[in-house]
C-alpha cells in the first residue's frame, strides 16, 4: 500500500493519545469516588455493569479514528492487470552449441517447450513475435496476435552456426517500436547458452534498448560442463554458457536475468516471465473505502455507547 498524502499519516497519533487522555480521566475520576463513602452503596442500586460492553463504543471510536486518518493520507493499493497492448519478442539462439545435451533431451529442444510454454501464459490479445538466430537471424516474425505464428518459429528451429546475438537483438528492437516512440509496453526476452561472437556489438544494442524503454530479460541456458560433439573423429568441445554477458545485456537494458541449468528450471523461468510480462501492476486509490468504514465505525460507536450507557463515547 502507498499514500498520496503521507504527511496525515502523522494523524495516527491522534490514536494513542485518545487512549492515554482515557485512561488519564478514569484514573481521575476514581480519586474523586474515594471522596464519597456512599458510593459503594450507589453501585449495588445500580446493578454490576459489563465491562466488555464499556469498552466497545471506545474501541470502535478508535478504529474509526484511524480509518479516517489513513483515508487522508489518500491510500492506493496495488492489483496486476492485464496488458492486452503488450508486445514482446521471443529471440532464441539455436547456434550449434544448442545441441549439447547437458540440458535434457538437448538445449535446443528444452528451450523450445520453454518457449511455448511462455506464449501459452500471456493474454490471448497479446503480441508476440519470434526471432531465431544463429550466424544471422535466419527466422523471424513481427509481432502479432496470433500466436501460433511465433509458435511456428520456435519449433523449426536446427541448432548449427555461430552466435549474432547483437543483430538478432536489434532487428527485435526494430520489430517491437519500428521507429514509433509511442510505442505499447514492450519486451524482449532473449534464451542464449553463449558468448556472442558475431555481428553487431550486443552491449551496444542493449544500451539502445533502454534508451527505447525496450527491457531486455535474459536466460542464460545449459551447465558449465556441456559438450557438442562437432564430427565423430574430433573429441567433444566444451560449450559452457555465458552468464556474465547476458546479465550486462540484462542491467544495461533494464532487465533481468536468469540461468537455467535443467529443463524443468528452464520452463519454470519461461512460465514465471508469461505471467509476469503478460501483466502490469496498477494502483486503485482506497480513500472512500476508509472514508466510508470510518464513518461506519463512528456510527456503531454512538449506537452501541447510547444503547449500553445512555451517552455517547
Amino acid at each position: 500500500m502507498s499514500f498520496g498524502a503521507p504527511v496525515w499519516l502523522a494523524s495516527l497519533a491522534l490514536v494513542p493519545i485518545a487512549i492515554a487522555a482515557s485512561v488519564v480521566a478514569r484514573r481521575r475520576a476514581t480519586r474523586y469516588a474515594v471522596r464519597f463513602p456512599a458510593v459503594s452503596t450507589v453501585r449495588l442500586a445500580a446493578g454490576r455493569g459489563s465491562s466488555w460492553r464499556r469498552q466497545v463504543p471506545a474501541a470502535l471510536a478508535l478504529a474509526a479514528l484511524a480509518a479516517l486518518a489513513l483515508a487522508l493520507a489518500r491510500p492506493h493499493v496495488s492489483y496486476g492487470a492485464a496488458v492486452n497492448a503488450a508486445s514482446v519478442m521471443l529471440v532464441t539462439d539455436h547456434s550449434g552449441s544448442m545441441a549439447s545435451t547437458d540440458v535434457q533431451p538437448t538445449r535446443l529442444i528444452a528451450a523450445e517447450r520453454a518457449a511455448n510454454t511462455f506464449i501459452g501464459e500471456l493474454p490471448s490479445a497479446a503480441r508476440v513475435g519470434a526471432i531465431a538466430f544463429s550466424t544471422t537471424p535466419d527466422a523471424v516474425q513481427a509481432p502479432v496476435t496470433d500466436h501460433s505464428a511465433a509458435r511456428t518459429i520456435i519449433d523449426g528451429q536446427v541448432a548449427g552456426g555461430s552466435t549474432a546475438t547483437g543483430n538478432a537483438l536489434s532487428l527485435a528492437l526494430q520489430l517491437l517500436h519500428g521507429g514509433d516512440a509511442q510505442h505499447p509496453p514492450s519486451a524482449i526476452v532473449l534464451l542464449s547458452d553463449g558468448a556472442a561472437n558475431a555481428g553487431e556489438n550486443v552491449l551496444t544494442v542493449a544500451r539502445q534498448a533502454r534508451q527505447d524503454r525496450i527491457p531486455i530479460y535474459t536466460v542464460a541456458l545449459g551447465t558449465p560442463n556441456g559438450t557438442v560433439q562437432l564430427d565423430p573423429f574430433s573429441p567433444p568441445v566444451l560449450v559452457p554458457p555465458d552468464p556474465q554477458l547476458m546479465r550486462q545485456i540484462a542491467d544495461l537494458s533494464g532487465g533481468r536475468a536468469f540461468n537455467a541449468q535443467s529443463a524443468d528450471e528452464l520452463s519454470s523461468i519461461y512460465e514465471r516471465l508469461g505471467r509476469g510480462l503478460g501483466t502490469v501492476t496498477r494502483q486503485r486509490e482506497v480513500t472512500a473505502d476508509f472514508a466510508i468504514g470510518g464513518l461506519a465505525l463512528l456510527l456503531f460507536a454512538g449506537v452501541t455507547s447510547t444503547l449500553w450507557s445512555g451517552r455517547l463515547p
